[in-house]
Parts: structure tokens; sequence; C-alpha cells
């Protein structure tokens, strides 16, 4: 079972729909190609078929993933926990440098937020997940071990 946020439940679902409306785009272009003849050396045709293929398979495991998760807010979690969709403000306890930190499923891939994502299954989100604010984390990682005292939750 995995846990999500709302937010990232929403995104899957509008995902999920985008890739579904667009089914019908492909078919026709597929069709298109097709009736154009010769399909050993139709590159739009291939290029359409594997198009295709790709976008079922993401449909296949988005619909997986909704099948296999739980939105965290449904979730009773004491307040003063790290969980799933919590941003976190730790202090680096070799240099003392502070930074916000959000823990999610699934990186959104964005680099524009204030916050460093990180996700539930790497080593800093297995460490913050289930900690409290006042405790401090060891995280290994492939540079060493570094530790972290918890600051407050935002």
């Amino acid at each position: 079972m995995e846990f999500i946020t709302a937010a990232d439940k929403e995104k899957i679902e509008a995902r999920l729909q985008e890739l579904k409306d667009r089914r019908v785009e492909i078919t026709e272009r597929i069709a298109e190609a097709r009736a154009q003849g010769d399909l050993k050396e139709n590159a739009e045709y291939h290029a359409a078929r594997d198009e295709q293929g790709m976008e079922e398979a993401e449909i296949k495991r988005l619909e997986e993933r909704l099948a296999n998760s739980q939105v965290a807010e449904d979730v009773d979690v004491p307040e003063d926990m790290v969980f799933l969709g919590s941003v976190v403000k730790l202090r680096d306890l070799d240099d003392d440098d502070e930074d916000l930190y959000k823990l999610v499923g699934e990186s959104s891939g964005s680099f524009d937020s204030d916050e460093i994502e990180v996700t539930v299954s790497s080593p800093m989100g297995e460490a913050l997940l289930r900690s409290r604010v006042g405790e401090t984390v060891r995280v290994d990682l492939p540079r060493g071990t570094k530790r972290f005292e918890i600051l407050e939750l935002l």
C-alpha cells in the first residue's frame, strides 16, 4: 500500500484522463497511416503504434497505482509527526545549514519550489517518515552518514 497526498491523487487522475482522451487521436493517426499503404516502411504508422503502446502502458501503471494507494489525509497522524505531504525544516548538524524538505510519494520533477522534494522510498524519506519535531535523524547516503535535526513542521 502506497500513501499519496490528495494533490498527488488529483495529478494522477488528471494525467490518466488526459491519456485516455488521447486514445481516439492516436487510433485515428494509426488509421490514417495504415491507409497510406505499405506498412513495412511507413514511419508514421510505426511511430503512432509505438506511442500507443507507451501510453497504454502508462495508463495501466497509473490505474494500478491509484488502486494500490491510500490518500494520506485519511490516516490519523499526530500533528508533530512527519508523514507524506509534510514540509519539514531541517538543520544539517555538520554545517548548521537549514533547508525545507517536502516528503512526497513520487517526485514531481519540479525544481522551482522553495522546498526540496524527498520521496518516501529514498534514504532521506525513510529516515524522516514517522519522525517527530525535535528528533535527530540519521540518513545513510552513498557518500556517508548525515544527521539532521527536525526543527519544525510547516
